[in-house]
């Protein structure tokens, strides 16, 4: 699931990078005076940017990949308390399928 949300985060990042330098393409002559002055609020600007893209991504993907976690589980529980145990419906599953 980490590398779900790191994986959309670096995609959509770079994105971004891609769309500011184009579009700031008439700042080009004053790359060295902007860095310069303003090179550390950039980089914190960005590494913070990075790090919220990457909590969101991974929130979004735990409640689409999770939704029903807890209702599986239940039903999990269920078989595992009853009389008849997961390995023989199982078996009867792939019998059936067969």
């Amino acid at each position: 699931m980490f590398k779900n949300a790191l994986f959309a985060t670096v995609v959509v990042f770079i994105a971004i990078a891609f769309y500011l330098m184009d579009e700031l393409r008439f700042l080009i002559p004053y790359r060295d005076a902007i860095l310069e002055r303003h090179g550390r609020e950039i980089a914190l600007f960005s590494v913070v940017l990075f790090l919220n893209l990457l909590a969101g991504f991974f929130v979004l993907t735990r409640r689409l990949l999770l939704k029903d976690t807890g209702q599986k589980l239940a039903h999990l529980e269920k078989q595992l308390r009853g009389r008849e145990s997961i390995s023989e419906e199982l078996s009867r599953r792939i019998a059936e399928h067969e």
